[in-house]
């Protein structure tokens, strides 16, 4: 048994007389995400490849809130985040406040294997970068017009809800693989208009992402309160010990993050392989594949 799932932001897509042809380039680019990563898997590849080369995909396509495409500081810049987690291992890697770097979560991959750290930041995290020979871009590269025009009207504060594009955009990827062993691995711009060198939760281990023998985890959503709850760590920590279902779970720790007053979702799969893909916003770019027939998109 082997399977792999994705996500691409809670939110929905607006009411507009575009969001037909939204939804297709969306469920689209969702597809060839799940593809990538399940063709890693298919021909006897880890999970951990799998979920990078899934959120490789996503970073490149410049619908999605990581890499090419994702929001812009107050400032107008993009400043990248991602995290990946070897579930057998629990081995982890971190990267926040990157400018220039083209696949941030290949980055975070590196931090892992080759460093004896866990999470660098910034101008730090560039240097290691180009000592490890990472391609890296212009900063101009990750801004898109879209992301340009979304920026303005929250400056101008003519945007109510930023659903019409993503109102919570990370990507994710969780898989299991062949032999049994889970990973997790998570890339984001960010908030619209963000300042101060804000940092949510998509390269925080354990609030963002997660993964060990039981359960791996990639949350989506505002990520103060997924950091405030450790949700993805508490996913993970309750279907060890508690032993219960992965919806359970789930749903559990979602519960009282909206208690707090967060909204997102996550994407979970267990040893078993079994996945939940649940969220307590209006909707949430996602999708599954497994070795058992299971293909799906959805918004």
């Amino acid at each position: 048994m082997f399977a792999i799932a994705i996500h691409g932001g809670a939110g929905t897509l607006s009411g507009s007389k575009t969001s037909e042809a939204h939804a297709k380039a969306y469920l689209s680019g969702l597809s060839a995400a799940l593809d990538a990563g399940f063709a890693v898997l298919e021909r006897g590849g880890s999970s951990l490849d799998s979920a990078i080369a899934a959120v490789c995909v996503l970073e490149d396509d410049p619908l999605f809130n990581a890499g090419r495409g994702a929001v812009l500081t107050r400032d107008g810049l993009a400043e990248l985040d991602a995290s990946v987690m070897d579930g057998r291992t629990l081995g982890a890697g971190a990267v926040t406040g990157l400018k220039h770097v083209r696949n941030p979560i290949a980055l975070a991959r590196l931090v892992m294997d080759r460093s004896a750290h866990v999470m660098l930041v910034g101008e730090g995290a560039e240097e290691f970068a180009r000592a490890q020979g990472v391609e890296m871009v212009s900063n101009e590269y990750f801004r898109t017009p879209v992301r340009q025009r979304q920026l303005h009207r929250v400056l101008g504060g003519t945007t109510e809800k930023e659903n019409d594009l993503i109102a919570f955009g990370t990507v994710g990827a969780v898989a299991l693989d062949a032999r049994g062993n889970l990973a997790a691995a998570t890339s984001t711009g960010g908030m619209t208009g963000k300042r101060w060198g804000r940092v949510g939760d998509s390269p925080i281990i354990g609030a963002g992402t997660y993964a060990n023998t039981s359960c791996a985890v990639s949350a989506t959503g505002h990520g103060e309160y997924f950091i405030r709850a450790a949700v993805a760590h508490d996913i993970c920590a309750q279907v060890e010990y508690l032993k219960l279902p992965l919806a359970q779970a789930t749903a559990n720790v979602l519960g009282k993050m909206k208690a707090l007053g967060g909204n997102g979702g996550v994407i979970a799969i267990d040893a078993g392989g079994e996945i939940a893909l649940d969220f307590n916003s209006e909707g949430m770019f996602r999708g599954m594949r497994t070795s058992a027939g299971k293909n799906e998109v959805a918004i």
